[in-house]
């Protein structure tokens, strides 16, 4: 089945290796083995490129080649923006710039969809149902109509023949980082195995419409208490995985800060808003929107915020949440061993060097250490923590990375809206709630009960354990996985290691015996010396020149 899978994809192999050479990176597609599984199905390459292209830099040519292959390109090129911990600053800046608008589907294709969505005519639930979208983007379309029962709402429709492309994208994307875990040694630090497996998820999430009417019910839950936040309400009844149908939001959706302020908005009390909606769903509720940018918000009278698109969303668990506070506080209070600590537990299984890693997180903080508060930009920071995990070789956790992402964002717009805001100012209340809460008597206790429980289970179930080791150990079954890093390089090692050594007894063992057998001068004579001291003598010679041998072979391993 899998073989039958490869080849049903094949042609989109093809489109995608044409694509890539098109824009000058045909080395790349030689590299990453898509040639050679052309050249076996026997689909020959003309390794031509688009001469336009050439000038490029190569992070621009790889942009225009995922623009120019649709929704998963633009969607991986989008998350692998956000992987500062992966890539360089240039490289993240320019896939930065990828976005998820398209050309619009035309109605007639949409309304099929529409229709297949609701089980029966559009009609009968919609009027003046607008075949202009509002909207277009890689995945899905945005409509307006009005319900029969009175109420404007808006549909976001999945483009037809989106989702069997993306699946085939995924496929292709799976297998092309299996092998190039495998046979590009200089790729693994990247992991692309394990960042194919989040995008997977990630976008399989994205793809499903009614996935992201949930996550927009949920934070209606959670907003339900602040009176300046409006989420739109969402109709379950005709929402599914194609389509999903919410309110519609009328309002100014603007990021021309003259334009705000001619509307009468009060830009500053905007922003301030804005970061503290983020900063809530991200410390207190961990659950967030990844992309809050202007286009995902629109604004009310009374400066009141509506929030809008919610296909990515980031989760924080409570674990998370605190490690973050704790770094937090490590920088404000110059302690870099709480950050050491942090760093250490997002790095997972990967090798780190603890003490270089001890050395330049001192050296960040230190950096910041004379900063007022007012000076620190936490888009700076970010990139400085990210940057200092790619130098250690380790790979941020993917929720992680959406964090940071959105806190960037959210750092360099509300600025837009008010210049002088200060996101560390912001962040304070935050922080300091969040110390509270965790040291709170009742807090203390459920933690501390939650403690003792884990204990007793572990006691409890401690003798069933060691009697499953004991009996595994009776059977012969218990096996022992040792992991030893560059093997291969090892056993070479360890092979020249040998012959140097029995090359020096058998040296040894020749000049022992050429040393007895020079001391008889008897025997038969040849050339008018005795057999027995020429036999020694080129005993000495062979001696000598395996000393040679092995002191060049310490050299050169010790050049290595």
């Amino acid at each position: 089945m899998r073989d039958a899978g490869a080849v049903r994809d094949l042609p989109r192999l093809r489109e995608i290796s044409l694509v890539f050479i098109r824009h000058g990176l045909g080395d790349l597609v030689r590299r990453f083995g898509a040639a050679r599984l052309l050249e076996r199905a026997g689909e020959m390459l003309h390794w031509g490129q688009d001469s336009r292209s050439a000038p490029l830099e190569t992070q621009q040519r790889v942009r225009l080649a995922f623009e120019q292959l649709g929704p998963t390109f633009v969607k991986l090129g989008q998350m692998l923006s956000m992987r500062e911990d992966l890539l360089p600053p240039k490289w993240t800046e320019e896939l930065g710039r990828l976005r998820s608008k398209a050309e619009p589907v035309p109605f007639d294709q949409i309304l099929p969809v529409i229709e297949q969505a609701l089980g029966g005519p559009a009609d009968a639930v919609f009027v003046d149902l607008e075949h202009r979208p509002v909207g277009a983007g890689s995945i899905a379309q945005v409509h307006r109509a009005r319900l029969r029962r009175g109420g404007t709402v808006v549909l976001k429709v999945r483009r037809p023949g989106v989702a069997a492309k993306i699946e085939a994208d995924l496929r292709l994307l799976s297998r092309l980082a299996r092998f190039v875990e495998n046979e590009v040694p200089d790729a693994r630090r990247f992991q692309p195995v394990r960042v194919v497996e989040e995008f997977h998820r990630s976008l399989l999430r994205e793809l499903d419409l009614a996935h992201e009417a949930r996550n927009i019910e949920r934070l209606a839950r959670n907003f339900s208490g602040e009176p300046h936040v409006l989420i739109p309400h969402v109709y379950p009844q005709w929402t599914s995985e194609a389509m999903n149908v919410q309110e519609y939001i009328e309002g100014m959706n603007d990021e021309d800060v003259d334009a705000l302020q001619r509307a009468g908005f009060d830009t500053r009390l905007l922003a301030r808003r804005g970061v503290d909606n983020v900063l809530k769903m991200i410390l207190e509720d961990g659950f967030f929107q990844a992309d809050p940018h202007p286009g995902n918000v629109i604004y009310l009278p009374g400066n009141r915020i509506a929030m809008i698109d919610f296909g990515m969303v980031g989760r924080l668990s409570q674990a998370r949440r605190d490690q973050i506070i704790d770094l937090l506080l490590g920088i404000t209070r110059r302690e870099s061993g709480p950050m050491v600590e942090v760093l250490l537990d997002w790095a997972g299984e990967d090798a780190v060097d603890e003490d270089q890693l001890a050395a330049d997180a001192e050296d960040l903080v230190t950096d910041y250490a004379d900063l007022p508060i007012k000076d620190i930009r936490i888009g700076e920071l970010i990139h400085r923590i990210t940057a200092m995990m790619r130098a250690h070789g380790t790979v941020l956790p993917s929720d992680l990375t959406l964090m940071f992402k959105a806190l960037i964002t959210l750092e360099s717009s509300g600025r837009r809206y008010d210049p002088d805001l200060v996101l560390a100012d912001r962040l304070k209340p935050f922080v300091e709630r969040s110390i509270a809460a965790r040291y709170a008597p009742a807090e203390i206790g459920r933690r501390g009960g939650a403690g003792v429980g884990r204990f007793v289970d572990l006691m409890r179930e401690m003798p069933g354990d060691l009697a499953r080791l004991l009996k595994d150990v009776r059977r012969g079954r218990l096996r022992i996985d040792i992991d030893l890093k560059r093997l291969d390089s090892f056993q070479r090692r360890l092979d020249r290691t040998i012959n140097r050594t029995t090359i020096g007894i058998m040296t040894a063992s020749v000049v022992v015996g050429s040393s007895i057998v020079m001391t008889v001068s008897s025997g038969p004579q040849a050339f008018g010396m005795p057999v027995l001291t020429i036999l020694g003598l080129l005993g000495y010679l062979l001696a000598f020149v395996n000393s040679i041998w092995v002191i060049v072979s310490i050299w050169r391993g010790g050049r290595e």
